[in-house]
């Protein structure tokens, strides 16, 4: 009887224990980036592989538009500066320009110095061809990118995505209104 009851009580210690193992991402998916070659807003190369090993996080953005990506930018900003008030490290900031023919390196550059962006962490990036980026978008962080062919203003969707430290994506977030900073921040603590 006391060894069963011993089994008994190691069996559910064990279940316990398991239950206080690593948390996980509340609604997480698992889709992997495909390999991409860009240009820096320092006009340096850059690939899916300078990012292995490092959690992420990425939206999509362009230097002229007219509305949503000013306060993305300036919720990534505020992302960005939660993470270092954190002392969270290896996280990187990735910013896709969906409008690569107007933006430039310098050009991004000049639209990141405007809202303080801090380039140790934060890449912005261009170099691509506009085909390439909307079905990039579209396969990889199933999001909408399209450039009409009339105007300025490239069509997209406002996410903030989180990448784990092998080029999955594992959670989006709205990254225009009623951003979710506090748990961005608690799911890049579950990557780490």
């Amino acid at each position: 009887m006391k060894i069963r009851l011993a089994a008994i009580f190691l069996t559910v210690t064990m279940l316990l224990l398991s239950a206080c193992g690593k948390k996980e991402i509340e609604n997480a998916v698992d889709w992997p980036v495909k390999d991409f070659t860009a240009t820096t807003q320092a006009n340096k190369p850059y690939e899916l592989k300078d990012l292995k090993g490092k959690v992420w996080i990425s939206d999509f953005i362009f230097t002229s538009c007219a509305d949503v990506c000013p306060p993305m930018t300036s919720n990534m900003t505020k992302l960005q500066k939660m993470v270092k008030d954190e002392g969270l490290e290896n996280v990187q900031f990735v910013s896709f320009s969906v409008d690569p023919t107007v933006d430039s390196p310098d050009v991004l550059t000049r639209y990141a110095k405007q809202f303080g962006v801090d380039f140790t962490n934060w890449t912005f990036l261009t170099g691509y061809s506009q085909e390439f980026i909307e079905k990039f978008a579209a396969k990889t962080f199933k999001t909408f990118v399209k450039k009409p062919e009339e105007g300025n203003q490239v069509i997209h969707q406002t996410y903030i995505y989180l990448v784990d430290q092998e080029g999955h994506i594992k959670k989006s977030y709205n990254g225009f209104k009623d951003v979710p900073f506090d748990e961005i921040i608690g799911d890049i603590k579950t990557l780490q």
